[in-house]
């Protein structure tokens, strides 16, 4: 096998993948899915349970899920409009503070409304 052959079978190999149209959407909804079931796990959660450390795993788990599933969700969303909050950005500073308020919007979209 020759220098130029081994090349271009590791260009073809390489070549890269465009994702499937409905990626975003599907991890979309499973992030959005996981977060409410760790958050209606967490509402289910009664106090008194507590004094048992066996008890504490469900709770535990649901934090890390939700926390996890929450942030991740925040990261896609907020990534999906860089180009757009880049395109209305003055300079760097002014796209560090769009990113901020972007981030904190959709935190707030996933907090739970308090009464």
């Amino acid at each position: 096998m020759s220098t130029t052959e081994f090349e271009e079978r590791l260009r073809a190999a390489l070549h890269p993948v465009d994702p499937p149209d409905d990626l975003k959407l599907r991890v979309e909804s499973t992030l959005v899915s996981l977060t409410e079931l760790a958050a209606d796990e967490l509402e289910a959660w009664e106090l008194s349970s507590m004094r048992d450390p066996r008890n504490w795993v469900r709770p535990a788990a649901a934090v890390v899920v939700g926390a996890g599933a929450g942030t991740a969700l925040v990261a896609l969303r907020v990534r999906s409009r860089h180009r757009k909050r880049k395109s209305q950005s003055v300079d760097l500073l002014d796209l560090a503070e769009r990113t901020v308020r972007d981030v904190a919007d959709e935190a707030r979209k996933l907090l739970p409304q308090r009464d």
